[in-house]
C-alpha cells in the first residue's frame, strides 16, 4: 500500500507515523510499531563487534560501544567513541533514521513515498546540511527536513486547532524547546522569532526529583542497607518514579515501591507534592516560552493557542502554568509522545500533494513555505538568520545498550564514521 513516513528522533525516544492513501486522499497519519515492540524505542546505538550498529535498551550493553543523546550534537565537530572508533552525531543520527525506514518498508511492503524528519526548531543550515549529507550516505537522498515547531503545528491543525499563529511547547524526556509558527499562503506553517531550548529540562529529571524525594523518606531504611547491595536497590528507583510520574498525570496520588532486602516499602505521593518537585522545572519553560513572544515582538493575546507536544507535556501542572501565565487556550493530543511524528507523517502528504497556489498573493511567500523533498545541502532561505547555528556545546554523553536485529544499510556509514 502507498504510504509517507515521519520520523521523530529524540533524545530519549524516537517514533514515527505513517499516513496511507485512500484513493485520492491520505487516511489519518497513526504511531507504527518498530522492532515488532512498541510505537517508541530508545534513540540508543550499540555498536556490535562484527562493526553493525542496532538499536539498543539503557542499560543493557557495553556502555563503550553505546551511544546515545547524539541528536543533541549534531553540529558538534567532536565525533563519539564506539568501540574505539569515532562517530559524527550526525552519521548516528542517519543511521537511526535509516534503521527505522527500514523497519517501517519492512512492515509495509516497501519503500514511502515520501519522508520527512522533523528536527529541533533551533537549527540552521549547518545542522540541516550535515545531516542532508549523511542521510545521503545511508541511502536516503531525498528527506524534507522541517522544524519540530512546524510538525506539531500540522498534527495540532489536523485537528482543527490552531489555524493561525500559536506557540509550540515541546517537553521531551530530556529536552524542552519553545517556537513560534504561522500559517503560509500555501496552508503550511513556518517558524518565526528566535527558538528557545533548554538541555536540562525534561521527564527524566521529573523523575529524578521524585527519586530524591522517595530517598528522603526512605533514608533510615536505606542506611540500613549493606553498600554493596545498594547500587541495585536503588538501580529499580527511577524506572518506579517514571511509572508514578505517568500515573499522576491522570490521578491524584500513588505509591512509589522499592523492594528493599528487608522488604518492599512504599512512599505514598500526591499530585501536589509532585508538583512541589518539580514546579521550578516546569516554570523555567514556561518563562521561556513567554521569552520566546515577546522577544518576537508579541504579546500572548495575539496568539491563537498553545500547542503541547512531548511526552512530558502530560503532567497537567504544565497547562496549569501555560494557562496562568499567558491566559489562552492550551491544546494537547490524546498521546503527545505521538504528535510531532504525526504532524511529520502529515506534512509528508503535502510533498506528495500539496496545496494549490494561491491566486496572485501580494508578496512572494518564502522559498520553502510548500514542504518538498529536499536534495543534498541546506536550504534557501534560514528560518532564524539572528539564531547563529554554531557548533553546540558539548554534554556529557550518556550511554545505554541491547541487541536487536542485524543491521542493513547501516553498516555502509561505518566508514563515513571512521572519516570523522
Amino acid at each position: 500500500m502507498s504510504y509517507v513516513l515521519g520520523i521523530d528522533i529524540g533524545n530519549t525516544n524516537t517514533v514515527a507515523a505513517v499516513a496511507r492513501r485512500q484513493g485520492a486522499t491520505w487516511a489519518r497519519p497513526e504511531a507504527v510499531v518498530l522492532d515488532g515492540r512498541s510505537t517508541s524505542v530508545p534513540s540508543v546505538l550499540h555498536l556490535s563487534v562484527d562493526g553493525s550498529l542496532t538499536v539498543a535498551e539503557p542499560d543493557r550493553a557495553d556502555p563503550g560501544r553505546t551511544a546515545r543523546c547524539f541528536l543533541r550534537r549534531v553540529g558538534d565537530e567532536v565525533p563519539l567513541l564506539l568501540g574505539g572508533e569515532a562517530w559524527p552525531p550526525h552519521a548516528l543520527t542517519a543511521a537511526l533514521t535509516a534503521w527505522v525506514v527500514d523497519q517501517v518498508a519492512g512492515a509495509e511492503g516497501g519503500p514511502a513515498e515520501a519522508l520527512v524528519f522533523s528536527h529541533p526548531s533551533s537549527w540552521g543550515p549547518y545542522r540541516r546540511d550535515l545531516l542532508h549529507r549523511a542521510l545521503r550516505d545511508v541511502g536516503l537522498p531525498h528527506v524534507t527536513l522541517l522544524p519540530r515547531a512546524v510538525t506539531v503545528a500540522e498534527s495540532h491543525a489536523a485537528r482543527g486547532v490552531a489555524d493561525g499563529t500559536a506557540a509550540v511547547y515541546a517537553l521531551g524526556g530530556e529536552t524542552f524547546e519553545a517556537a513560534l509558527v504561522r500559517r503560509t499562503p500555501y496552508g503550511t506553517y513556518e517558524t518565526f522569532g528566535r527558538p528557545q531550548a533548554l538541555d536540562t529540562v525534561g521527564g527524566v529529571d521529573f523523575d529524578e526529583a521524585l527519586a530524591e524525594h522517595v530517598r528522603t523518606v526512605l533514608a533510615r531504611d536505606l542506611a540500613a542497607v549493606d553498600p554493596l547491595d545498594a547500587p541495585a536497590v536503588l538501580r529499580t528507583l527511577l524506572p518506579q518514579c517514571e511509572l508514578a510520574r505517568r500515573a499522576l498525570s491522570l490521578g491524584d496520588a500513588v505509591d512509589v515501591p522499592l523492594a528493599l532486602p528487608a522488604g518492599t516499602r512504599r512512599v505514598p505521593v500526591t499530585r501536589p507534592q509532585f508538583e512541589t518537585l518539580i514546579r521550578p522545572a516546569v516554570r523555567a519553560t514556561v518563562d521561556l516560552l513567554v521569552h520566546a513572544v515577546h522577544t518576537a515582538g508579541l504579546t500572548p493575546a495575539q496568539l491563537d493557542g498553545v500547542l503541547l507536544a512531548g511526552g512530558s507535556a502530560r503532567v497537567p501542572l504544565v497547562a496549569d502554568l501555560l494557562t496562568a501565565a499567558l491566559g489562552i487556550p492550551v491544546e494537547m493530543e490524546p498521546d503527545p509522545h505521538h504528535t510531532t511524528a504525526v504532524g511529520a507523517a502529515l506534512a509528508a502528504c503535502q510533498v506528495i500533494s500539496p496545496s494549490p497556489r494561491p491566486p496572485k498573493p501580494r508578496e512572494a511567500p518564502p522559498v520553502d513555505t510548500r514542504y518538498a523533498a529536499e536534495a543534498v545541502g541546506p536550504r534557501h532561505g534560514d528560518r532564524h538568520p539572528a539564531v547563529p547555528d554554531e557548533p553546540p556545546p558539548r554534554p556529557p554523553v550518556r550511554t545505554a545498550p541491547l541487541e536487536l536485529p542485524k543491521a542493513s544499510r547501516l553498516t555502509r556509514i561505518r566508514a563515513r564514521g571512521r572519516e570523522g
